[in-house]
């Protein structure tokens, strides 16, 4: 294994002393280049770590940057790797460690919000970590409500791009108020945040998370009860009730298509509203309105 070129303090350290700080996951396909790449030229560029006195006395190493290439060398089989030694606090290695791996990547995957979590609960507050990493602070205190209210559905969505932060935002907000919930997703539709595929996506993980909870892997936070007679009675009158609901607003959709039926009836028959409509070129109307409009004697 080629040894590499570099200035500052460069050792040649023990794999098995090596401490990862902030793992995550990558690409088979990648990581396979990576060892491949090794394996030809050797390590064209040392990790990067801290050092810190283990329990038997001896040195040990916290991982700031080059994980993938750590494992690479572990599957080379070597047992020492060249490696950058700098000095600095634990906190700071936390920090370094993240921003590396928020650099490599368009969403932030879940351990990485996790280690925001972290650097918030050693101390650090919004404007620091802010600083530190590059994000902005709308989007570290949004992280951070999300991630300290256990909204793991959220947080997967934020990191696949098929939810903006500021909606999951709102959702919080919206609590349990379905009038709300709906009010969030028709504000993301308009401004052009949720459009077809991503709006189907959001509406199921909003009945998910209804349904089985706001982690992942927890069907439900709530406890199950037996099944009874009352729950069963219950479960019904739910049930019939949300039929209910349905049945008014298909009446109230009902009586204001009647409305305006009756309303165009009586606009179209007027010779001076139809010119006006041709002449701005609006004389064309959906043919299911216009054949209830014109449909001889028709009350529907």
């Amino acid at each position: 294994m080629s040894k590499v070129a570099q200035s500052g303090d460069i050792r040649l350290i023990p794999i098995e002393r090596i401490e990862v700080l902030n793992t995550r996951e990558r690409n088979q396909a990648v990581f396979d280049e990576i060892v491949e790449n090794i394996k030809l030229i050797g390590l064209k560029k040392p990790i990067t770590v801290t050092p810190r006195k283990g329990e038997d006395g001896a040195e040990r190493y916290l991982l700031i940057c080059g994980e993938g290439r750590l494992k690479a060398f572990c599957k080379l089989g070597e047992t020492r790797i060249p490696a950058l030694i700098v000095h600095v606090e634990e906190e700071d290695a936390h920090i370094m460690s993240l921003v590396e791996n928020i650099a490599r990547r368009k969403y932030m995957p879940l351990e990485l919000l996790h280690g925001i979590k972290r650097l918030h609960e050693q101390g650090y507050e919004a404007p620091a970590i802010c600083q530190k990493t590059g994000l902005s602070p709308e989007y570290v205190n949004t992280l951070l409500m999300l991630i300290i209210l256990g909204e793991d559905r959220l947080l997967a969505a934020i990191q696949k791009g098929s939810i903006p932060i500021n909606a999951a935002r709102d959702i919080v907000s919206a609590g349990n108020d379905d009038k709300a919930l709906q009010g969030v997703l028709q504000d993301a539709y308009e401004s052009g945040q949720l459009r077809g595929r991503s709006l189907f996506e959001v509406r199921r993980l909003l009945q998910l998370r209804q349904t089985q909870g706001k982690s992942l892997g927890r069907k439900s936070s709530r406890k199950r009860s037996s099944v009874t007679a009352a729950s069963l009675v219950r479960t019904y009158q739910k049930e019939v009730e949300r039929q209910r609901m349905v049945v008014r607003k298909g009446s109230l959709t009902q009586q204001r298509l009647l409305l305006i039926v009756s309303a165009m009836r009586q606009l179209v028959a007027d010779d001076h509203f139809v010119t006006l409509l041709r002449a701005e070129g609006l004389g064309a109307m959906p043919t299911y309105l216009a054949e209830r409009i014109h449909r001889p004697g028709s009350k529907k």
